[in-house]
């Protein structure tokens, strides 16, 4: 008789994961008084008093500031907007080279083309998956000025390697948080390790208010030049006495009062959420540590990990059996989260497709019909970044069935699935 769902066996579950649900009353508290203020955003795309926000605006930009000990924060639209302002601010020029990782969400690798700037893909770490710095070093040349590295999938980058290849060399680096707050690397949060960090505030990060990022920095002259960028910058250097007009060309990367006064309320629950995720991984690691083919993911030495998603390596040699293969037997046990139900059960392979595969790396085509701004020396083939190949199309298993929200029943029906098809693989093969 088959024992696994996949071969028309009895389920595991046979409900839907609990949603992720991080709005309640506080927040429905903070939109009633924004409402009933009449303000819904106030700025000026001009150079007057209201140029940098509104009151929910400046507050939230003074708390999360405060929170992380920085100097600036910075708040726009999304966390793909506190990119475009990051690459701007630290004076990117045309053909200019930026070092970015393959293993991440796009805009972390695109941003430097928006200033016609060229994306140079170095490959990443097998244990951690973020930038690997001797790769790094190895793709420095004459036109690079900047690393955007990124804390991938909760785990902080290695910042003390880097920072001193930044150091030799003279460049900027921009920190990609937005899976990582919270997370935390000899005691300093990640995000505010490099020149610029960046936190997301989209609906499926840890806290959220639909859109929104954030931006970090302790250097006074580059979080003015972020508020330019985000603000019609072109428009307001005169009267600003702004001197520097190097990537003074503005956008409208404004948060409105709305998603501020979210953010405030979001920001409080932070710490508790992250804790929830990390004693939820706990507790599965600690019951799949009998599974030999499954390794589970290693964190840095004197890190913490804020865990965006959880990804294992899964040994193929050992089990016989496709990654493919038993992740299908995964999926027919469980059941999709809901709110998420059209994402079907989130259990998948690799995380991300490599980025140099995408066809705007492998054709280099970005503005009209020529390779402008790409370098024809630049090669965005999968031979470069071999670890990344590896873990994107071999390796890494994820899952997201560990955010708060999760009961311990939730988990423990996870575990079963995880245990039934490890326990059954003659009936896979």
């Amino acid at each position: 008789m088959k024992k696994l769902a996949i071969h028309g066996g009895n389920k595991v579950r046979n409900k839907l994961f609990p949603a992720y649900r991080v709005i309640g009353e506080e927040e429905e508290t903070a939109v009633t008084r924004v409402l009933r203020s009449g303000i819904l955003s106030k700025y000026l795309g001009c150079w007057a008093d209201d140029f940098y926000g509104g009151p929910e605006v400046l507050a939230m930009e003074r708390e999360w500031a405060d929170y992380y000990g920085v100097k600036h924060a910075i708040s726009v639209n999304s966390a793909t907007s506190a990119l475009y302002c990051a690459v701007g601010a630290i004076g990117i020029a045309p053909r200019d080279e930026v070092i970015v990782s393959p293993y991440t969400m796009c805009a972390s690798a695109t941003a430097p083309l928006i200033y016609n700037a060229v994306p140079v893909f170095a490959d990443i770490e097998y244990e951690y998956y973020c930038l690997d710095p001797d790769d790094i070093e190895r793709k420095i040349t004459d036109k690079t000025k900047a690393i955007i590295v990124v804390d991938i999938l909760g785990q902080p980058y290695d910042y003390k390697r880097i920072h001193e290849i930044a150091q030799k060399y003279n460049l900027y680096i921009i920190e990609d948080n937005a899976q990582a707050p919270l997370a935390a690397y000899n005691g300093r949060y990640a995000g505010t390790l490099g020149d610029i960090g960046i936190f997301s505030l989209n609906y499926h990060k840890h806290i959220h208010c639909g859109e929104g990022g954030v931006l970090v920095t302790n250097d006074d002259e580059l979080a003015e030049r972020l508020r330019l960028i985000r603000n019609h910058a072109e428009a307001v250097v005169e009267k600003k006495g702004v001197a520097n007009l190097n990537n003074m060309i503005g956008f409208n990367m404004r948060m409105t009062e709305l998603e501020a006064a979210i953010a405030r309320e979001q920001l409080k629950k932070l710490k508790r959420l992250v804790e929830e995720r990390r004693a939820n991984v706990k507790y599965l690691e600690d019951n799949l540590q009998d599974i030999p083919f499954l390794r589970m993911p290693k964190i840095r030495e004197g890190c913490l990990h804020s865990y965006y998603i959880h990804a294992m390596k899964y040994d193929e040699k050992q089990t016989g059996i496709s990654r493919e293969k038993f992740i299908a037997a995964m999926q027919a046990e469980l059941m999709p989260i809901e709110l998420r139900e059209s994402e079907g059960v989130k259990i998948g392979k690799g995380y991300v497709q490599p980025l140099y595969d995408l066809p705007i790396f492998k054709q280099k085509r970005a503005y009209g019909d020529t390779a402008y701004p790409f370098s024809p020396e630049i090669d965005y083939s999968g031979r470069n970044c071999p670890v990344c190949e590896k873990v994107c199309h071999s390796e890494t298993i994820f899952h997201e069935l560990m955010r708060p929200f999760m009961t311990k029943a939730d988990l423990d029906d996870v575990l079963a699935a995880f245990h039934k098809v490890a326990e059954n693989l003659d009936e896979l093969r």
